[in-house]
């Protein structure tokens, strides 16, 4: 029942977002099904991994990919699907123990608590920065291919 409250709380904070970022009618769902998409991969990956961030990374890169796939696929940018599907993996809750451990003085939990926020922000910097360059090298193939191939 929580795996369930968690995916419905995902979607409809990316939907939230998706309504902040005034995205089309008709791309709403597809946006806000990325979160959800993404949520479920962090909840899944908790069956193979304690690590948070494995999780984050492996959910950054899944969403990536459905971002990068869904931007082909009804010809928008990819960013409209990887920002609103990413807000569900914002480390937002570290943050605040971060702050919370610098509030109270404890420097030592604080600085722990810096570096694993900061972990997890790169990971999930990292999860989409490989998918996005792997399908920028494809395009990029694809049209230097078709490039050649007028000339010939």
């Amino acid at each position: 029942m929580q795996y369930a409250v968690e995916l419905i709380t995902a979607f409809l904070g990316s939907l939230g977002f998706a309504l902040l970022f005034r995205v089309r009618r008709e791309k709403l769902l597809l946006a806000s099904l990325g979160g959800l998409l993404a949520w479920g991969i962090y909840l899944l990956m908790g069956f193979a991994t304690d690590q948070d961030v494995v999780r984050y990374f492996a959910a950054s890169v899944v969403l990536t990919v459905y971002g990068e796939i869904m931007a082909r696929v009804v010809k928008c940018p990819a960013t409209l699907f990887i920002v609103t599907a990413s807000i569900p993996l914002i480390p937002g809750g570290s943050l605040y123990h971060t702050m919370q451990y610098f509030m109270h003085n404890d420097l030592s939990a604080c600085l722990a608590q810096a570096l694993t926020t900061v972990l997890l922000a790169v990971s999930i910097a990292v999860g989409m920065l490989c998918p996005t360059a792997v399908f920028h090298l494809l395009h990029r193939r694809d049209y230097l291919r078709n490039q050649r191939e007028k000339r010939s």
